[in-house]
């Protein structure tokens, strides 16, 4: 038997320490010895929260054991997903898998598991704001706003403040820039006014607006709209 191993780990920092994937290795390592098989290539892991359908490393390792035509290998079903929608879709994808803490599920088992691991995910996220909440009544501080929390780290914090400055600035420039086909109907009503290039430009720029170089509007660039929009 073939299989293509999976494993997940919530946090970079679990990701960085080895914490959690140490013990699904072993998992799978003693199911191979165990029930036979091999992994027909090096695990595919994936630092991401549980509840996220959106895990590049689970597509690769589902699109490799199809082409291979092996199984997908988890330690526990809760490393796949703790989403009961999102099993069920896997389910149904083509690609069997096997969960080395219950190697003989059936469909009715996956599902109740699934189920179950949802609900663990929900009350763990509803006990930790519960006690956030809790934390900030009593007046403490929480996350980098914990004294000493930066402290031996300040390069690092300048670091992010910069970048997160400079996606919020881009973010923001992004959201000014205006597709050529998004103006084109309100320059081809301007010119049928008669205004002039210059006056249609001006016009774009009060609305607050960009070109798609990031640079105000001018007569060249509308002009270029106008003779691409004929």
């Amino acid at each position: 038997m073939k299989f293509v191993a999976y494993y997940r780990v919530s946090t970079k920092k679990q990701g960085a320490s080895g914490l959690g994937l140490e013990a699904q290795e072993a998992a799978v390592q003693s199911f191979l010895a165990r029930d036979g098989g091999a992994l027909v290539l090096p695990p595919f892991i994936e630092v991401e929260s549980g509840k996220r359908k959106n895990r590049p490393e689970l597509a690769k390792a589902i699109a490799h054991a199809r082409k291979h035509r092996a199984k997908l290998l988890v330690a526990k079903l809760d490393r796949l997903a703790r989403n009961v929608a999102f099993t069920s879709q896997l389910m149904e994808g083509g690609v069997d898998f096997v969960c080395c803490d219950n190697p003989h599920a059936t469909r009715l088992t996956i599902h109740v598991l699934a189920a179950v691991a949802e609900h663990e995910a929900q009350a763990i996220s509803q006990r930790t704001r519960a006690a956030l909440q809790a934390a900030k009544a009593r007046g403490s501080l929480l996350g980098s706003h914990r004294p000493g929390h930066w402290e031996g780290r300040e390069q690092a914090r300048e670091r992010g403040q910069a970048e997160a400055t400079k996606a919020a600035a881009e973010a923001k420039k992004a959201k000014r820039l205006v597709q050529p086909e998004a103006v084109a109907p309100l320059l081809k009503e301007l010119q049928a006014a008669g205004l002039s290039l210059r006056a249609m430009a001006e016009k774009l720029n009060e609305k607050g607006t960009l070109s798609l170089s990031g640079l105000p509007w001018n007569p060249m660039g509308v002009s270029r709209i106008l003779k691409a929009c004929k």
